[in-house]
Order: C-alpha cells, then sequence, then structure tokens
C-alpha cells in the first residue's frame, strides 16, 4: 500500500504499526541488560538510545507535530529526538553521556508513545492537504518506514556486538562453488530514477522527482563480488573487510551470531573506499546509479519493469530480504531474481554501492514531516547504494528508493559489482 495510490487504510497502518513495534522487541531482545548501554559501533548511540528513539520519533512526528497533540514527556521526547551519522569517532564521542533512562523507564515511555500513535491512526484525520505534514498522511507513513529502517540499521549494530553479550538464534548456512563471474551486456538505453508525487501514497523526499537518463552500453558483472574474489584481492595485498577475521592461520567470516568459516560463495560485504580499490585492481570501476538501474530494471523494446524480475510483488523466490535471515547465502541461489539481462542478486543478500554520490534529483523538495532526511547529507561524502540486504523490509523494495551511507563506513550489510 505504501508505494501506490489506493486511498488510506487505518486497519493497515495499524497492523503495520503493531508488526514493526514487535520485529523491535524481537532485535531488542537480542540485547542481553549487560550491553544495553554499550556501543557496539563507536559511530552511533548506545542500544537505549534507539530503543527510546523508535516510539519517541513515531510520536513525535505524527501526533506532536502534524496533528499538534501535548506532550508526553519533553525531557525523554528531546533525548530520543533524532540519532547520529558522525563523520569520525571524535565527532561521535560529543555525543556521549552517561544519564540513560533505565531499560524499564524506556520501555514505560515506549508503551505510552505506541498508544498516542495508535489512537491516531485510529481516529485522527491523517490526510489533510492543508496540512503539510498530511498530504497523502505523509507522516503516518513516515513513521511506518522509519522503524522499518531501524530495524536494519540496529542489526548492523547487533552484529557487532560480542557474542557473550547477545541472544543466540539458530540459523542454518549454505555455502557452494562461487559462479563463475562472468560479463554480461547491457545495451544502451534509458533508466528512470526516482517517481512523481503525485503516482504515488508515499516516497522519501529524495526519491522525488523522476528523472530519465539515458545510459550507454556498458558491461556488468553477472553476481556480486563474492568473499572468493576478494580473497584473491588479499593475497595480492588488498585489505582484510571488517566482517573478516583470521583465527589460526585460516579465514572466518563474522555473521550476526556465529562465526564460520569463510563463505567463498556468499558476497563480500565492505565499504565504497574498499569497492572502488578492488574494481581499480581489476582495470574495472563502479556502476554509477543510472547504470544499476538500466541493469535492473530495463528490459528488451525499451520498457523498464517494476524490479528485476518483472512486475510481480517481491517474494522469497527473487531475493534474500525482509528477515527471511540475518545473514547472506550463496549469490547466485535465486535465479527467479535475475534481471532481464540474466544479472543476478540485484535486489536482496546486501545493498549494492553505486559509484554516484547522494544527491537530489531535480524537484528535490524536503519532506515537511522529517526535513533533515535527506537534506543533511547532500555533502559529496555519501554514495547512493540500491537494492536491499537481508533485513530491508519488503515495502523498501521498490525501483525508486535510494539508500546511502559515508564512503569510508563499513559497517552496513553492503556488496558490490563491477562494470566495464
Amino acid at each position: 500500500m505504501n508505494a501506490t495510490l489506493t486511498g488510506l487504510d487505518r486497519d493497515w497502518l495499524i497492523q503495520q504499526y503493531r508488526a514493526n513495534r514487535r520485529r523491535s522487541a524481537e532485535i531488542f531482545s537480542f540485547v542481553t541488560d549487560e550491553a544495553f548501554y554499550t556501543r557496539p559501533i563507536p559511530l552511533r548511540h548506545p542500544f537505549a538510545f534507539y530503543e527510546g528513539h523508535l516510539p519517541a520519533f513515531s510520536f513525535l512526528v505524527l501526533n506532536e507535530r502534524a496533528l499538534g497533540e501535548a506532550q508526553l514527556d519533553p525531557v525523554l521526547e528531546k533525548l530520543f529526538e533524532r540519532g547520529i551519522d558522525p563523520g569520525s569517532v571524535g565527532d561521535a564521542r560529543r555525543h556521549e553521556r552517561s544519564d540513560w533512562p533505565s531499560r524499564a523507564e524506556i520501555a514505560a515511555f515506549g508503551r505510552a508513545c505506541d498508544e498516542r500513535v495508535e489512537q491516531a491512526y485510529a481516529h485522527a484525520r491523517l490526510d489533510d492537504p492543508s496540512n503539510p505534514r498530511l498530504v497523502r498522511a505523509q507522516s503516518a507513513f513516515t513513521v511506518i518506514e522509519h522503524e522499518q529502517m531501524h530495524h536494519e540499521t540496529t542489526m548492523y549494530i547487533v552484529h557487532r556486538l560480542k557474542r557473550a553479550l547477545k541472544h543466540y538464534v539458530v540459523q542454518t548456512h549454505r555455502d557452494g562453488t562461487p559462479p563463475v563471474n562472468e560479463f554480461r551486456t547491457v545495451p544502451a538505453g534509458i533508466a528512470t530514477l526516482g517517481t512523481n508525487r503525485d503516482e504515488v501514497q508515499f516516497g522519501w523526499d529524495n526519491e522525488f522527482e523522476r528523472q530519465t537518463i539515458d545510459v550507454p552500453a556498458f558491461a556488468m558483472q553477472r553476481f556480486p563480488v563474492t568473499n572468493a574474489d576478494w580473497l584473491e584481492f588479499v593475497a595480492d595485498g588488498g585489505p582484510e573487510p571488517l566482517f573478516w577475521v583470521q583465527r589460526h592461520g585460516n579465514w572466518m567470516l563474522r555473521t550476526t551470531f556465529e562465526e564460520l568459516p569463510l563463505q567463498l560463495s556468499w558476497p563480500v560485504y565492505v565499504s565504497h573506499q574498499y569497492a572502488r580499490a578492488y574494481a581499480a585492481w581489476r582495470g574495472l570501476r563502479l556502476p554509477t546509479e543510472a547504470e544499476f538501474h538500466r541493469a535492473a530494471y530495463g528490459a528488451p523494446g525499451g520498457f523498464e519493469q517494476a524490479f528485476p524480475w518483472g512486475d510481480a510483488p517481491p517474494a522469497p523466490e527473487h531475493g534474500n530480504f525482509d528477515f527471511q535471515r540475518y545473514d547472506p547465502e550463496p549469490v547466485d541461489a535465486h535465479p527467479a531474481g535475475a534481471s532481464a539481462w540474466g544479472i543476478y542478486d540485484l535486489i536482496g543478500n546486501g545493498w549494492e554501492w553505486t559509484d554516484t554520490p547522494f544527491a537530489p534529483l531535480p524537484g528535490f523538495e524536503p519532506m515537511a514531516s522529517y526535513p533533515q532526511y535527506s537534506a543533511d547529507f547532500f555533502d559529496n561524502r555519501h554514495f547512493v547504494m540500491k537494492g536491499a540486504s537481508p533485513v530491508t523490509a519488503r515495502g523498501m523494495v521498490r525501483r525508486s528508493f535510494r539508500n546511502w551511507f559515508y564512503d569510508d563506513y563499513q559497517y552496513m550489510f553492503a556488496k558490490f559489482r563491477c562494470v566495464a
């Protein structure tokens, strides 16, 4: 519902909000009390902040700012208002504090926020053309997708948490023979980035307005770069990925809940800087955002598809996303998700780096419900990522969605492939 104009469904919004809160509770249940105030990623707040931030943000955006309701707790609302994205550990230290509320106090605050948000979903006027925050129910949908985004970024922090400080989830893993990573030719054609405001129920401000780009022909690797591929780079002096660890002379892969022998057929997760270095080592380069779109959504005959596999809604057979699992799997595991050009794994199994700096599309306007969302990051230091990771919500597996991170940030589930 959140991708197309289908009218406002209050029951859907309530059920989606509750599903998000259940998912959040599940993720925070992985974190022991001993770890609640720790910062496994030094560039991020401790878990305590994020457990309070999610309900606080929802209440602030929908109830207080859009609907004009009275405050719940001014002190906690201010404390949990906004996260951080510092450029260095030194910058992050400025946000350190030792006076976080107790876990029980944060949980009680969250329940109070949830009650007010659900009341608004059930009874308030959510779609009001006279209120910029409520045009097409913008604030109501902002709340939904904001929490889903934090499910993913919180899992990045859970991943970095020491195993002794988190509750274990049993998963099965499969490795295989890494496929030969041949190149596929993508003929010249158009790539459509973004979408138009009047065509969708909701989108983030950086998704607007639609831009059509002529893309010359190029060749793209059929699969993302694997751990096996990167191993060759390391043997020639390349850097060790953050997700790898050496034990007794053997490379191991640090997954969300355990260490495994290096899974050679899985995609390697690295920063944009590392991805660019690998491409240069191969005498290749990273794709632009437009080239990714052309490879993923283009099709013979000059038309474009909603998804690489066509127009069918995203389903498990198409890729590794929407919490089917917490970790990657072989890059050739989902042939049903291949694009019209026979390119695999474009959606799911890890976001894909492009070499395009994160910047506004023509017609960009900061969104009324969250004006800082994109505008604060148009700095030529963040780069566009496309696709989805294993823990990306299904609703964000849409063609216009754009993700971004600092080029040296190594903690996210991000893969890449090269073009020639």
